[in-house]
């Protein structure tokens, strides 16, 4: 009876300590709220700008307008020409590049204007996204908002966003004096760097989050050991076939082989190698760039397929069927796409169709992450 006496009043301080605990913890809760919440619900945001920015992109590319401004200048360049003065010294300077004389000779200045304002607009959200960031994460960092490794985070963006301008005018030069093109491995790095900088701030907003909004109180647990590994593998396959969707506009490879489920009759088209097979024909002949972003679709859809069957029966079975339907219906914009021959606007649908199921393939893989971790998986 004294040894089941004092066990009870060891564990009266215990509950007392815990509800302390609990108290304190709600109340850290609450100012994480109150500090973080802007943060990711800014950092969201700017997702959504970068990916207004990549859709834009994709039109100077489809529209054939990424080398109608010939320099480089940051902070005049934002403004426009103001005078038809003006507007003819702009189309001189573009009819010195190759793409003019061998390909748009003869342009009119009013068909000059249309291609100017679509790579303007680029640059000009390039320049915007700049801003929209710097001045916030300052505004963050200097009422303590962002503290600690925050700061680094946001200041390492910041860096990777000035890293993707300064590429964007190093794809440009490549199409400025010995082709009438821009370097299609310039373009995927370029369009990589993007997507990179899109997916970070996506997980930073997610991290921010979950430390205001944790998500077993969403989701609960119940995920198996490869699960996790399963979901991470889903966002590198999409990632990838984002870039190899780059090599197919870089090469203007959407507006040939029009036809599903044959390239020219065959499925593996005869002119996949040029003449005297070699490397480097996977990324610069136009019937291997289109079947290797065919294929790769094909893989990641099986994969999603696999993904869902492991992960129906865990707590990450709605994520998991988010990404299976949207992954199944990128593929079908996609062939729908390339069977009308690659219209403006179904190329944008398609583009922006691509950064929506990364999104979703991010945000399955960090819940898995979360999940996993606090049952000690990984």
């Amino acid at each position: 009876m004294d040894l089941f006496m004092g066990l009870f009043e060891n564990m009266v301080p215990t509950r007392e300590i815990r509800m302390t605990d609990a108290s304190s913890i709600a109340s850290k809760a609450f100012d994480d709220n109150a500090r973080l919440r802007p943060i990711y619900l800014w950092l969201f945001a700017m997702c959504a700008i970068v990916a207004l920015m990549v859709i834009v992109g994709g039109a100077t590319r489809l529209t054939d307008s990424g080398l109608s401004i010939t320099e480089w200048k940051p902070i005049v360049g934002s403004i426009p020409p103001l005078s038809q003065a003006a507007w003819l010294l702009e189309f001189e300077k573009y009819q010195q590049i190759p793409e003019y004389s061998e390909v748009n000779f003869g342009m009119s200045l009013s068909e000059f204007k249309e291609i100017y304002w679509w790579e303007w607009g680029h640059r000009f959200l390039g320049r915007f996204i700049g801003i929209a960031f710097f001045i916030p994460m300052m505004i963050f960092m200097l009422t303590k908002r962002a503290v600690g490794v925050l700061r680094l985070h946001l200041f390492g963006l910041f860096l990777l966003g000035g890293a993707q301008g300064a590429l964007g005018w190093y794809m440009v030069k490549s199409g400025l004096s010995d082709r009438v093109d821009v370097s299609q491995y310039r373009l995927a790095a370029h369009l990589g760097l993007a997507v990179l900088l899109f997916a970070l701030m996506a997980w930073l907003a997610f991290s921010l989050r979950q430390k205001t909004r944790p998500l077993y109180d969403e989701y609960g647990e119940g995920l198996g050991n490869q699960v996790p590994l399963m979901a991470i593998i889903t966002v590198i396959a999409v990632y990838g076939q984002i870039i190899l969707g780059a090599f197919v506009a870089g090469l203007r490879a959407g507006r040939t082989y029009n036809s599903w489920p044959l390239m020219d009759g065959k499925f593996i088209p005869d002119a996949y190698f040029n003449a005297g097979p070699r490397f480097l024909d996977l990324f610069e002949s136009i019937a291997a760039v289109q079947f290797n972003h065919r294929l790769g679709a094909y893989l990641v859809l099986v994969w999603v397929v696999w993904f869902f069957i492991n992960a129906r029966k865990t707590a990450l079975s709605r994520q998991a069927l988010w990404v299976l339907l949207l992954v199944g219906g990128q593929a079908i914009l996609g062939i729908t796409t390339l069977v009308l021959g690659t219209p403006l606007w179904l190329g944008l649908l398609h583009q922006g169709g691509a950064l929506v199921v990364l999104f979703v393939a991010l945000y399955t893989a960090f819940c898995a992450k979360i999940m996993s971790s606090d049952r000690g998986i990984v």
